[in-house]
């Protein structure tokens, strides 16, 4: 059963399947030149908004992301204590705090191929230890810092690059990186027609009841 209460059919083989990270961990410099940018696929998520399905699944709407909140899950608030805007909105399961996150992207994709390298490449310099592999939507990054696991998926979508990642205990680390999946998988991007620079974050707005509760505890 799904993290959202309703089971999702296998996947049939052919040239769309791919194994799990686990199952092909290797070096970024071994594979991330064979493998080709390929935009999203919308009729399995993650969904433009054009696309958007309305399934009933809840979402909080943060402007260019829309993110399902699983049940027993928990959404948390990051503020920026300079600018005083949200730095980032987190999902926290019991597998660990997933990050999802919007990125204006070239039209022709595979702005997540870059990214990814330089994931890797910064990762592995503050000392963590990182193996690169292949999921559903192509490169997965798999990283331990400390007693912490962390997995990120990216999807290129049309002139925009979503970011999933989930930091967690490794003793749930088998566990995270589906429930992660699920939730990048059923999140809908809204990029907007204005022209941006390649990687500019999209802007995260909160719900009207979420700014109101978080004002309210600034004051007190």
């Amino acid at each position: 059963m799904g993290i959202f209460g309703r089971k999702r059919a296998a996947k049939p083989g052919g040239r769309h399947a791919a194994p799990e990270v686990e199952d092909r961990p290797g070096d970024v410099e071994d594979g991330a030149e064979e493998i080709e940018p390929q935009l999203s696929e919308t009729a399995d998520g993650p969904f433009d908004i054009a696309d958007a399905p309305e399934d009933g699944i809840p979402r909080i709407d943060l402007g260019s992301v829309k993110v399902p909140v699983p049940d027993g899950s928990q959404v948390q608030v990051e503020m920026d204590p300079e600018s005083g805007g949200v730095r980032a909105v987190h999902v926290v399961t019991e597998q660990g705090q997933i990050t999802v996150s919007g990125y204006a992207a070239p039209r022709s994709g595979g702005l997540w191929k870059d990214v990814s390298t330089e994931l890797t490449e910064q990762l592995r310099a503050d000392g963590a230890k990182v193996s690169v592999g292949m999921g559903e939507w192509g490169l997965e990054l798999s990283a331990i810092v400390g007693d912490v696991a962390l997995r990120f998926v990216g999807v290129d979508g049309p002139r925009w690059m979503l970011r999933g990642v989930i930091a967690g205990p490794q003793s749930q680390a088998s566990q995270a990186p589906a429930v992660l999946r699920e939730i990048v998988r059923h999140t809908i991007v809204d990029r907007g027609d204005a022209p941006m620079p390649v990687r500019t974050p999209l802007t995260i707005t909160l719900p009207d009841a979420v700014a109101q509760h978080i004002a309210e505890q600034q004051q007190g």
